[in-house]
């Protein structure tokens, strides 16, 4: 099929746009699916292939249709191997999943902005949403989810648009809900409020919370339910791989922990001493080690310790989130959701929309969006009123016309430069 034909639009057909779709992560979710969908393995870590969400209407992982935009010029299949060599993916399955990897690369365009690119911010933006649009035309998509899985960038200063919120500009223009699945700026950048709010889209986000700040947001409330003081909590990461890279930039370090250390505040409700480290260690590539160090006070001021050791491989634990998100907000677009989806803040770190940081209340806001959206009942939570969160908070989720996907969205800030990566 040549890039000006398409076909027939499928309301079974659902895309992923993957930004980093060549990364470990995006590699291990493309071979995750389908593996999956043939029946290799079972959805371990997939949440919503439990039975509270069954009869929810969410889309199969067989109608789904991954493509993408990354920088780097490392084919999936390629990639896939390297995972499987490092223990990543399971051995063969490289092999056994060759052709769905080799149809989602060739889905991968290039991304940017790289050194040297002399384009416009409004001029990348506009490339970025015509490849998305293209994908959708080409492949007859009732609608597609971009979701950034793209390296950790310093939290953005001044009015410049970083990669992340180009990639987010361009989803809205192309009427694409959106996930960002990282701590980077995204559609946080004050200069696509505006567009965000007026689009008509949900979305979510930030930052995918699969480890050490999944522990914190477990014990957190523990420690306060218990009514034991903490007086201190320290945390050290030790990582390698992409991640491992591009956090041994204390900026984009200092993004990556607030999400940590929101987590405690909002969970203890003040914030105790220490600090959380992040080192790069390359020896370790897509596998990492957090430990936890926990002083607090019990009856009578006795000092005791909490010590913890987390040890697992972060594209294992991502790929199923994602997953499960790109399902769950292709749903929520279907159901004429749009806004913030506060309800989804149960995958990540610093969730969008209100919502509250314990992960048992916040699965109990999921399930009830589950139920929400399998039996119709989205207007209760919405309908411009917001909907009631768990703990009492209100949810910025409102109910709207759902735009078809590849639809011209907001035109989104131009004319400005774009920062190289």
């Amino acid at each position: 099929m040549s890039a000006s034909e398409s076909v027939p639009v499928s309301p079974e057909r659902v895309g992923v746009w993957l930004i980093g779709a060549r990364g470990s992560v995006a590699t291990t979710v493309v071979a995750g699916c389908a593996a999956l969908t043939a029946g290799l393995h079972p959805p371990t870590g997939m949440v919503i292939e439990t039975a509270a969400f069954a009869g929810s209407g969410l889309p199969p992982l067989s109608s789904l249709v991954f493509g993408g935009h990354d920088t780097l010029d490392c084919a999936l299949p390629k990639r896939a191997e390297a995972l499987a060599a490092g223990g990543v993916l399971p051995p063969g399955l490289p092999t056994a999943v060759a052709a769905e990897l080799a149809a989602a690369d060739r889905e991968i365009r290039p991304g940017g902005p790289l050194p040297g690119d002399t384009r416009t911010e409004g001029e990348l933006i506009t490339a970025f949403t015509e490849d998305i649009t293209d994908f959708v035309r080409r492949h007859g998509l009732a609608r597609a989810v971009v979701v950034n899985l793209a390296s950790t960038e310093p939290h953005a200063t001044g009015r410049s648009l970083p990669p992340s919120s180009l990639y987010a500009a361009a989803a809205l223009r192309a009427g694409c809900p959106y996930v960002n699945f990282t701590p980077s700026t995204g559609l946080h950048h004050p200069a696509l409020a505006t567009a965000a709010a007026s689009s008509g889209l949900p979305y979510a986000g930030r930052d995918g919370k699969t480890g050490q700040t999944l522990l914190r947001s477990v014990l957190g409330p523990m420690f306060t339910q218990r009514a034991l003081a903490v007086r201190a909590w320290s945390g050290t990461n030790l990582l390698g791989g992409g991640d491992g890279a591009a956090l041994a930039d204390p900026a984009a370090a200092a993004a990556k922990n607030a999400g940590k250390e929101r987590v405690l505040a909002d969970t203890l409700g003040t914030t105790p001493e220490g600090e959380v480290h992040i080192d790069d260690v390359p020896a370790l590539g897509d596998w990492k080690t957090a430990w936890d160090h926990i002083a607090f006070d019990g009856f009578l001021g006795t000092r005791m310790i909490l010590q913890t050791t987390w040890q697992g491989c972060d594209s294992a634990l991502a790929a199923p989130l994602v997953l499960d998100l790109a399902r769950l907000v292709a749903r929520a677009q279907e159901a004429g959701l749009s806004g913030p989806l506060g309800e989804l803040g149960f995958y990540f770190k610093d969730p969008v929309g209100d919502g509250p940081s314990s992960l048992a209340e916040q699965y109990a806001a999921l399930t009830g969006f589950a139920g929400r959206l399998a039996g119709g009942r989205e207007g209760e939570a919405a309908g411009g009123r917001g909907g009631q969160g768990t703990g009492g908070r209100k949810t910025a989720v409102r109910r709207r016309s759902a735009p078809a996907a590849g639809r011209s969205g907001p035109a989104g800030p131009s004319g400005r430069r774009g920062e190289p990566r």
